[in-house]
């Protein structure tokens, strides 16, 4: 009987693999949920992060969503467009820029409630399941944005 040998660059061998297919096949999901929104996927989590904070600094956003301020400020821009965003100087600190959410952008709330109910029936995961998996996603989203 041969031995099997771990090939570490198999593509069975790699957890960035799944991790990949599955973060673009959600994403994939939403898209005619959030086409309905007229919103992107990045600009569905900008407003998620704006409907819970009402007002962050770009900076503060970017912290929250893991995202940097050469995607974050095309994303800005393009809600402020909309009219569900509004760019606004810190009165503490004028070098800093608040993103700050508008009327218009808090009434988009009640539109987007039914968007996590439709992908919930598009992914066929127990609550159990859900929980870990949301659990060890934000373990290793955790561990991987702490400067090694």
């Amino acid at each position: 009987m041969t031995e099997k040998i771990f090939d570490p660059l198999k593509l069975e061998n790699q957890l960035c693999f799944p991790l990949y297919v599955c973060a673009k096949e959600v994403i994939r999901r939403y898209k005619p949920f959030l086409d309905e929104l007229d919103l992107t996927y990045t600009q569905y989590i900008t407003m998620m992060a704006l409907w819970e904070h009402k007002s962050l600094s770009i900076k503060g956003l970017g912290e929250v969503l893991y995202l940097d301020s050469g995607t974050l400020t095309p994303v800005i821009k393009s809600l402020e467009k909309k009219g569900y965003v509004a760019r606004e100087r810190s009165k503490d600190d004028e070098r800093v820029v608040n993103a700050v959410l508008t009327e218009k952008g808090a009434a988009l709330y009640k539109e987007a409630l039914q968007v996590p109910g439709k992908i919930g029936r598009c992914i066929e995961l127990s609550p159990e399941e859900a929980g870990t998996l949301y659990t060890i996603l934000h373990k290793l989203a955790d561990n991987l944005s702490d400067p090694a």
